[in-house]
């Protein structure tokens, strides 16, 4: 983003059955700067979300996640309800469910799903099932005053039915960060300059 320096925040290894708001109160210990601008993809503006609720921001921006618990596709509350997630765990190195997390997020291509492939690699189970439980069991229905929000039209994770974002890219899927980066870019970069 033009006039901004970009700071990536480093996922925690989560404490057993920690909530989502002492995770994000964690995270936020790594934020040095005042009144930063928070950007997360998928569970990353999930947690942008809840570090909003502690600190002073210019502004969030949600790149193919949502704002409040509202979104989640009725599957996702289905399988929290019915504590899915917890019968059948989902083990990202398990080469059967690879096609199907590969259709859900959106990667085609060889290139794509190269990358897809490379980020199961680094994945700790205990994360992912912490992070799986979280977003299933997420209650929110606070959004912070400047929030922009980006989207797929072909998301299959957040369907573009359940949201409403302040752009929708033609064609993008979850992955569209990669598949659709200039659209996203774009939009990065025509953000007016806010103050809090």
């Amino acid at each position: 983003m033009p006039g901004y320096e970009l700071k990536h925040l480093h996922w925690l290894t989560p404490i057993k059955n920690e909530p989502i708001a002492v995770y994000a109160k964690r995270m936020a210990e790594q934020i040095d700067e005042s009144n930063p601008v928070l950007m997360g993809l998928s569970f990353g503006g999930i947690m942008c979300i809840e570090i909003a609720k502690l600190i002073t921001v210019e502004k969030v921006i949600l790149v193919s996640s949502i704002p409040t618990d509202k979104q989640l596709p009725m599957w996702m509350k289905a399988a929290g309800k019915l504590r899915l997630h917890k019968i059948v765990p989902l083990n990202p190195h398990t080469k059967l469910l690879q096609p199907v997390q590969d259709f859900f997020i959106g990667a085609k291509g060889n290139s794509e799903k190269e990358i897809v492939r490379r980020y199961r690699l680094q994945v700790q189970q205990d994360y992912l099932e912490w992070a799986i439980n979280a977003i299933l069991k997420w209650k929110n229905d606070w959004t912070p005053p400047h929030l922009y929000h980006i989207h797929g039209d072909a998301d299959r994770i957040f369907p573009l039915k359940k949201v409403k974002p302040d752009c929708i890219v033609k064609g993008g899927t979850h992955f569209m960060i990669f598949s659709k980066a200039k659209e996203v870019s774009d939009f990065l970069s025509a953000l007016p300059v806010t103050t809090a």
